[in-house]
């Protein structure tokens, strides 16, 4: 399963343009803040609407400005984990991983419970609530949630950003297995130089809203 983008959207004075595919495995988005790599998560997960172009997954359509094609969010089946881990608090681990789970159509279902749970290492913890939790727990039920919504392609926006370094170096092998083990596409926002030579087989740089590298 891959993914190609072609989009442009312009706020206020700053004009993004950029158009890359990605393919299986994880590829980093690089650059420094501002560049427009959020941005670029956004349009694809369609929180923001590009003002022209095309988003496609394994050949499926989400956006096309020409064809008027614009999936809502909830139809796209795109995974979003952000540099705060946004837990419902009211509810347990296991409640905040079965929303997830709820999300997924039954037929479009290609992730289960306990698998997610072994790959992340937070089985133990489907009984305690959020707050008990460390930022690094928390960031991986996020990231659980995510998965058992049976996504095709998983963004991350610097999930590691607001991490201490030793909780970064607990969650970098979580992902280094998701990389590993998913046949989805991962794209990964990071300013981070370690990060990418950690995790990425494809890195994109941007910045000023541009693709100024691919490798």
């Amino acid at each position: 399963m891959s993914f190609d983008i072609d989009v442009e959207v312009r706020r206020s004075d700053f004009a993004l343009k950029v158009a890359f595919e990605a393919a299986p495995g994880l590829t980093a988005l690089f650059g420094p803040s501002g560049a427009g790599k959020t941005s670029i998560l956004n349009m694809i997960a369609g929180v923001l609407k590009p003002a022209r172009g095309r988003i496609a997954v394994d050949g499926q359509v989400l956006f096309d400005s020409e064809t008027r094609v614009d999936l809502k969010s909830e139809h796209r089946r795109v995974g979003y984990i952000f540099q705060d881990a946004r837990l419902f608090p009211h509810m347990s681990v296991g409640g905040n991983l079965l929303y997830g789970y709820r999300l997924a159509s039954k037929a479009g279902r290609y992730a289960e419970p306990d698998h997610v749970m072994n790959l992340l290492g937070i089985a133990g913890l489907v009984e305690r609530r959020p707050a008990s939790l460390s930022g690094g727990e928390q960031q991986r039920v996020a990231i659980g949630r995510a998965l058992l919504s049976s996504p095709r392609l998983l963004l991350m926006d610097e999930p590691l950003a607001a991490l201490d370094d030793a909780r970064k170096l607990e969650i970098l092998p979580y992902i280094e297995r998701l990389r590993d083990e998913l046949r989805i596409p991962i794209l990964y926002v990071t300013h981070a130089r370690a990060e990418v030579e950690r995790l990425a087989a494809a890195v994109i740089g941007i910045e000023n809203g541009r693709v100024t590298s691919l490798t």
